[in-house]
């Protein structure tokens, strides 16, 4: 492999600007200030690609990361014809991520989370303790491969209705375990869980959208995309959970905007929820700087309704300084539904006139962007970027034999916190 030179960068709190070093895993601003996101600010502000370095690596100049993990692979992005075509679009660029080797794509788990986890498990930390993620399926995925692969302690948690997505196509190596919490929670009770798990010694949280990592991780589909089209799109589509993918590409544009070669536009934000669960919708359709109260139980049936399950999220970091309100605020766009009807339509497109299968959460942001082309909402000769943040799920599994992961163990919902901290404890005696 490449010698590789660790990334030279600090991080910023958005608070009071202070910077300070990136060496102990920090995930706020050192002082006391309210919560806000910090973000990394790096030595090169015009970025250079580096093909001799594997996979994501190529983006490593805006990666905060120290060394370089095996496995990794990039997004993809090429000009569409087949469903530019359709809606009529003349610059649509999709964005890829997942398997597809043919374009150059070989992400293996199918999903961008391995832009996060390539980024997050490369990152300065001084810990020798064991990593916890909380996830709804595909960034479980993610991390249990890349830190199987690396040899990196891991403790996932996810809910037990989505273990089907813990699927690979090698055994994982014993660093990596899985606790679930019962049949019925969502993605909120797993990180219930793994808010438990970090209390113990020895045990340090992922961080979520805290961790810079993961934001800039997940920025190099944007990066692709303008290093491919030589300038900022217009438009960037993408479903969210979280939105923190859609904060991460927010960042990365403000980055690009300080290099100064791609334009001086800002890409609006268009982003889609899978109906009836729309908790950042409705809040953004009011403009509400905080998210709108949503009852436990309502929230889990809704969240039983929806096929992309992976956009589950209950407490986005949507009020927090430099989070989604923020981004949203700056940049411009809007936030769309999708039914599962109209989610699956739009795959089955993609299928037929791009060649590949996409994850459900992939096909809400298609059925957005042909909702989009339909209401007038985008100029046809503007330039439009599609994050496809999952796919080739199928064509991996029909080219690969996989197996599934059970969880060691699985939790009630309403389960004593003592007793299940006694118990995560116990499993890694």
């Amino acid at each position: 492999m490449t010698t590789f030179i660790p990334t030279g960068h600090q991080l910023q709190s958005l608070c009071c600007e202070s910077l300070f070093p990136d060496k102990d895993w920090e995930l706020q601003c050192p002082h006391p200030h309210p919560q806000s996101l910090i973000r990394a600010v790096y030595e090169n502000r015009q970025i250079q690609l580096h093909p001799e370095h594997p996979g994501l690596y190529l983006f490593s100049d805006w990666l905060p990361v120290e060394r370089m993990l095996e496995g990794s692979g990039a997004p993809v992005t090429y000009r569409s014809h087949g469903l530019a075509g359709l809606l009529g679009l003349d610059q649509l660029f999709i964005t890829f991520n997942g398997y597809w080797p043919e374009k150059g794509a070989w992400m293996k788990s199918g999903t961008f989370k391995e832009c996060e986890a390539y980024s997050v498990c490369a990152r300065p930390n001084s810990s020798s303790g064991i990593m916890v993620v909380a996830s709804a399926g595909n960034t479980a995925r993610a991390f249990a491969r890349v830190c199987s692969q690396n040899r990196i302690p891991l403790l996932l948690c996810v809910p037990l209705d989505n273990m089907q997505a813990l699927w690979f196509d090698t055994p994982l190596d014993d660093c990596v375990r899985v606790i679930a919490c019962e049949k019925g929670g969502d993605y909120f009770d797993a990180i219930h869980l793994s808010n438990l798990a970090v209390e113990l010694e020895g045990f340090y949280p992922e961080g979520g959208a805290k961790n810079v990592a993961r934001r800039d991780g997940m920025g190099t589909t944007v990066l692709s995309a303008v290093t491919t089209i030589g300038k900022i799109p217009d438009f960037y589509f993408q479903a969210i959970g979280s939105g923190t993918g859609a904060i991460a590409a927010w960042e990365a544009n403000l980055r690009l905007l300080a290099d100064g070669r791609f334009g001086s536009n800002k890409m609006q934000l268009m982003l889609s929820q899978n109906a009836p669960f729309l908790p950042i919708k409705d809040a953004w359709d009011l403009r509400s700087p905080v998210m709108l109260p949503l009852e436990d139980e309502l929230a889990r049936k809704q969240v039983d309704e929806i096929n992309a399950k992976v956009l589950s999220n209950r407490k986005p970091p949507y009020a927090i300084k430099g989070g989604l309100f923020d981004a949203l605020t700056d940049a411009g766009g809007t936030i769309m539904a999708a039914t599962n009807q109209e989610a699956a339509k739009a795959a089955e497109l993609f299928l037929h006139l791009e060649g590949n299968d996409i994850e459900p959460a992939a096909a809400v942001a298609v059925a957005s962007l042909i909702q989009a082309v339909n209401e007038k909402l985008i100029d046809p000769k503007s330039v439009v970027m599609l994050n496809i943040t999952g796919g080739g799920i199928e064509k991996f599994k029909r080219e690969n034999s996989v197996l599934c992961l059970a969880p060691e163990k699985i939790f009630p919902l309403n389960a004593d916190p003592l007793e299940t901290k006694r118990q995560i404890a116990e499993m890694f005696k």
